[in-house]
Parts: C-alpha cells; sequence; structure tokens
C-alpha cells in the first residue's frame, strides 16, 4: 500500500477517477476498537468454524479520491492467530505507462492483505468512519473464502482491470462474498430497483469540489444515466454495506436467517456525511454562461470605438471558445480512443464544441481587421449555436436521456451570446482602404 497525500491529477473530463488512497500499515495497535463478539480460538468441530468473516467499511475522505468511500473483507483466525484485512484498491503512481493507462482507461488494480488492526488505524490518522459487520455464512463456506482470498493474494493472481463502476475494490468485495453464500448476493439483489443511477451518486459524492464535479457531469456519457438495481450500486463500499442488512441466509435449521449477525462502530469520523441527493446547480451554470455570452456582446458593441473593449472581447473569446474547444477534444478522445465505457455515447459533444478551435483563430483575425474572417467566423459561431441548440431538440426522442442540463445551461447562452458579438463585430468591420503611393516630381 502506497504512502498517501499524492494528489491525483485533476483533469476534468477523466475524474471518472474514483480512485481510493491509502497509507502505509502502522504498528500502532487498536486491540481495544476491535469487536467485543469475536469468537474464542477453541478447537474447530467442523473446518471453518473458528473464522469470523467481517465486513469492514470506511467512510468518505475529504479529498475527491476518498470520496466514495472504501471496504475490505476482515477474516479473524484464531487458531492461525491472525486477523487479516484483504484490500482490493490498491494501485501505484510508479506503475510503467501509469499515466497512459489512466487515460486509457486500462488501469491496473491489485489486491492485498493487511493486519486488521494497522489498518484500521490507518483510518482513523485521516478521520474516515470505520465499520465492521459480522457475516453469517456457513463454516465451509468461511473456510473456501478464505482460501480463495489468499489464492487471490498470490502476485499472480492479484491484479486486475480496474473499471469505476463495474469492476472496483467494492464489486470485487461483493463478488467474493457472493462466490462463499452460492450466488445468493446476486439472487437477491440482482433485480431489485433503486431508482438511481451512476451518475446520481457520482454527482452527489462529489459536490464538495465543484470543478471535479463539474467535470464529470461533463465527461460521463449516456452509460451512467441507466437505472441500476441494487446489486450495481454496491461499486458503492457504504451501498454494499446497507444492502447486506437486508439480506437473508439458510441458517442452521435451514431457515432463513439475516446475512449481517452483528454490526459495530469502530470508528466514527468527525466530518459531515455526503449529501443524500446532487446538488441542484442549473442556475448557477445558466448565470455563468448567461454573463459569458452577455459580457461577450456587451464588449463586442464597445469594441468598434475602444480598443480596450476590442481586446477585452478577445479576451473572454480566448477563454471561452479554447475552453469549450479543448473540452470537446476530451470528450471526443474519451468516447472514441478510449475504454473509458462511462464515458461513451456522450451528448455533450453538442455543446463543447470542437468547432470552437478554429473559430477562435478566425475571431483573432477578425478583432484584428481581417474582413475575409468576417463571413467564415459568422457561418461557424452559429454553427455552434446550432448544434448546442439541438442538443434541446433532440431531448424529446428517447435515445437522448443524459442528464446534462446543467452543461446545456452554461453552454447554450454562451454560445448565443459569442454568436450575437461576432455578427456585431462582422457588421461594424471596414474593409482597410489602400492609400495610392505618391510619386515626388523630379
Amino acid at each position: 500500500m502506497r504512502a498517501g497525500g499524492r494528489q491525483v491529477l485533476r483533469v476534468a473530463t477523466t475524474t471518472l477517477v474514483t480512485v481510493l488512497a491509502f497509507t502505509t500499515p502502522s504498528a500502532l495497535s487498536v486491540a481495544q476498537d476491535l469487536p467485543p463478539y469475536r469468537r474464542p480460538a477453541v478447537p474447530p468441530s467442523e473446518p471453518g468454524s473458528e473464522l469470523t468473516v467481517y465486513l469492514m467499511t470506511m467512510g468518505p475522505g475529504k479529498y475527491v479520491w476518498e470520496r466514495f468511500g472504501h471496504n475490505a473483507i476482515w477474516i479473524h483466525d484464531p487458531v492461525r492467530g491472525t486477523d487479516q484485512t484483504y484490500n482490493y484498491g490498491l494501485f501505484d503512481f510508479g506503475q510503467e505507462n501509469f499515466l497512459l493507462r489512466f487515460i486509457q482507461g486500462r488501469m491496473w488494480y491489485w489486491m492485498q492483505g493487511f493486519p486488521a488492526q494497522s489498518y484500521v488505524a490507518s483510518y482513523r490518522r485521516v478521520n474516515r468512519s470505520v465499520w465492521v459487520q459480522e457475516l453469517e455464512i456457513p463454516a465451509k463456506a468461511r473456510r473456501e473464502l478464505q482460501a480463495f482470498l489468499e489464492w487471490n493474494e498470490r502476485p499472480e493472481n492479484r491484479f486486475y482491470h480496474y473499471d469505476y463502476y463495474r469492476d472496483n475494490c467494492s464489486t470485487r468485495v461483493r463478488d467474493a462474498l457472493d462466490r462463499a453464500l452460492g450466488g445468493l448476493i446476486r439472487k437477491q439483489t440482482g433485480t431489485r430497483p433503486t431508482g438511481r443511477t451512476y451518475r446520481f451518486h457520482t454527482l452527489r459524492l462529489t459536490a464538495n469540489d465543484p470543478p471535479i464535479h463539474t467535470g464529470l457531469l461533463l465527461a460521463l456519457g449516456q452509460p451512467v444515466d441507466r437505472p441500476i438495481s441494487a446489486w450495481e450500486e454496491m461499486f458503492l463500499p457504504l451501498a454494499l454495506r446497507v444492502h447486506l442488512r437486508n439480506l437473508t441466509v439458510p441458517g442452521p435449521d435451514g431457515r432463513p436467517v439475516p446475512l449481517v449477525r452483528s454490526e459495530r462502530t469502530l470508528f466514527q469520523s468527525s466530518e459531515a456525511p455526503p449529501p443524500p441527493e446532487p446538488p441542484s446547480w442549473f442556475a448557477g451554470y445558466f448565470a455563468t454562461g448567461l454573463a459569458i455570452g452577455g459580457l461577450a456582446l456587451g464588449l463586442a458593441v464597445a469594441a468598434p470605438g475602444s480598443r480596450p473593449a476590442r481586446f477585452g472581447f478577445l479576451g473572454v473569446a480566448w477563454i471561452w471558445l479554447l475552453l469549450s474547444g479543448v473540452a470537446g477534444l476530451v470528450v471526443a478522445g474519451l468516447w472514441g480512443l478510449t475504454d473509458h465505457a462511462a464515458a461513451h455515447r456522450n451528448e455533450n459533444i453538442l455543446q463543447a464544441d470542437l468547432l470552437t478551435l478554429p473559430l477562435l483563430w478566425l475571431v483573432t483575425r477578425l478583432v484584428f481587421g481581417s474582413q475575409s474572417a468576417a463571413r467564415p467566423a459568422v457561418l461557424l459561431a452559429t454553427a455552434v449555436f446550432a448544434l448546442s441548440l439541438l442538443g434541446i431538440l433532440l431531448k424529446p426522442l428517447p435515445s437522448f436521456y443524459q442528464v446534462n442540463s446543467g452543461i446545456v445551461a452554461l453552454a447554450l447562452p454562451a454560445h448565443a451570446g459569442m454568436v450575437a458579438a461576432i455578427r456585431q463585430l462582422a457588421r461594424r468591420q471596414k474593409p482597410r482602404t489602400l492609400r495610392a503611393p505618391s510619386r515626388a516630381s523630379g
């Protein structure tokens, strides 16, 4: 496990990143915090009956990569005298081609076991809550789970291809427990609707970081707006913790008993919990877009008689058009060139438009007096606005269901103001007159 404190690259469009930060296990003992209901070390009457299996869940932290929480499987083995937690959320910035793999959506994570006491201590030090749930698993299944985790920890088996939603540190824990229970978790949750989506959880959990929140709203495409089942919702560690409470397994007499035998809080963070719903920032996005478009138009109106206004307009145009064009480049790249499935089929390609990059060049020429740039600039700006408007007009169609109203609210008024400003400049642009050369008499 690598030292925490290294900040994940804050690239808005690739902040699909839900990676977790970890700290090196410490020798600091927190034995006084371990659950009191651990079974004594007695000779087992059945293989596996001496083992106790816990789901350990860690709450969100203050950094973006900690906002989704974390979890691990903890196995208490009194015969061996071990308390081992198995963690599927490890990655290394120093891996070969880490940045390239990150951009491509082909990151490699791995699983490793750590002593439970030092593992809990590492989360206490960074003020993150820790909860444990003792699970009602048959003795034979406990032994098989322990054997599977030990097999999975071997160097040749530990690595896996990480996916933010479909194959992450929490889904691996879920799948290992489901495997031990013969598929009972999936059977009871696979078709249970939640009324929520991947985007719903992503936006509410990043509400404390507006730039990252906006970047994710822009970068994530239609796949994250499909309603998910309880099984799929367990990509979140805290959702796995909640859903397990509602599951049952056959007891010793064959009758259903709760899967969660008991629960305990080992440490309670002083940080406020994430909001239960995503924030509604539509008005803020719209006001920002309106301000950009309005400022561009106002400066364009004043530009013919004012050098500061002319260069002020150029500054606003550069900021907005460059931002829009680069965002469009990233959105298109994520969709067409990477394995980030959550970023595919992204309707924001109509809002963050690649056409604004050549438009930026034309606008610059127009501001500096190029009459030949006027008509192409107007046509290109009109096309950019039309595509943004098309993003709204297509919404009634069933295939255009992406939740991107905030991005539309930002982009549409900004594009509208920009096309009006460029028309204003083009209309008032006067062709340069050439002076006849003077001839000296001799």
